[in-house]
């Protein structure tokens, strides 16, 4: 039986007085999709994705931000008052889950969690929450590895160059991310000793850049530099403070993650910065199979796995127009 058939077979049974229990009948389900950097391009695709869903199969889809934990309280206390059934959630802080969860539960909701796993009490994911993001460790080493390789076809000796770090380690999808490139540049044999450390305090452009800078200007000795970290936008700030610094684009290799509006608009500059690429994965199968999980589960009872996670694809100045259609960004 599929799909499409048993959800109009589910709504039929509820509007005669048959529905399973906990089910809902299909017109009637509302979600929110709550983010907590709705400015940035990763989460308007996601939210764009989820609400084109709820078109397509005739629910609502509530958008909203959570950019810190009262405006996520605020956010349910609204998706409540408009009777909505469940929400997808990007958390600002991933230790914020107990309190999400149990606003959540006195209204009933249901919740999927996308990108960022909630952290319980214990310090450990909420594997009772389902998740759908990617595999923060894999997807780093992914970046390591293109970083090796374009040092090797560039001829660089790696006891030029340095490594500028920008991290996030109080978010543990960003340090996954990170732990996965150095692993792998270490193990290509890099010189751990040359890695530098730039913490950020939020994980935006002008964010990389003030972290960014003074790492620079502490390290005068290496001829090459290469830049990661949790995201895109933090490598362009890196970028950005290394022409400031005065470093020439073919003596930096930044490599990000996601594939957003941010790598597209590097990609189309007229002349090639220090941005080599970034490891591309799908904002908008992010937002829609996350919101596709929710709906499942209110409309069929049927709850999602505890745990999905994507892969990524590299996206170069080469190639980024291909790759951006074939993951539908």
């Amino acid at each position: 039986m599929n799909r499409t058939f048993k959800r109009s077979l589910l709504a039929f049974s509820i509007s005669i007085g048959m529905g399973i229990g906990g089910a809902q009948a299909q017109d009637d389900v509302k979600i929110g999709f709550i983010v907590k950097k709705p400015e940035q391009a990763w989460f308007i695709n996601e939210q764009d994705a989820a609400s084109k869903l709820g078109e397509e199969e005739g629910f609502e889809v509530v958008r909203l931000a959570g950019e810190d934990g009262q405006q996520v309280l605020s956010a349910i206390d609204n998706l409540n008052s408009q009777g909505a059934q469940g929400f997808v959630i990007c958390p600002p802080d991933v230790r914020l889950g107990p309190a999400i969860m149990n606003r959540a539960e006195q209204y009933g909701m249901k919740v999927v969690t996308v990108d960022d796993q909630f952290v319980g009490t214990d310090g450990e994911p909420m594997a009772d929450v389902p998740h759908l993001g990617m595999s923060g460790y894999k997807i780093g080493r992914q970046v390591g590895d293109t970083i090796a390789e374009e040092m090797e076809a560039r001829g660089w000796d790696m006891d030029s160059v340095a490594a500028l770090r920008l991290s996030n380690n109080e978010l543990p999808t960003a340090k996954e991310r990170t732990d996965g490139a150095t692993d792998a540049l270490v193990e290509a044999g890099f010189d751990e000793s040359h890695i530098f450390d730039a913490p950020q305090q939020n994980t935006d452009t002008s964010s990389g850049f003030a972290a960014a800078s003074p790492v620079f200007s502490k390290n005068a000795d290496f001829e090459h530099w290469v830049i990661y970290a949790l995201n895109e936008e933090s490598v362009l700030g890196g970028v950005r403070a290394s022409e400031q610094y005065g470093l020439d684009a073919e003596d930096v290799i930044g490599v990000g993650i996601n594939g957003s509006g941010a790598a597209f608009a590097e990609f189309q500059r007229q002349n090639p910065t220090g941005f080599y690429g970034t490891v591309a994965v799908s904002s908008t199968m992010h937002g829609r199979e996350s919101a596709e999980n929710l709906y499942t589960w209110i409309t069929e009872d049927d709850m999602p796995p505890a745990n999905t996670e994507t892969t990524g694809e590299l996206m170069t100045r080469d190639n980024w127009e291909q790759v951006r259609e074939d993951l539908g960004l």
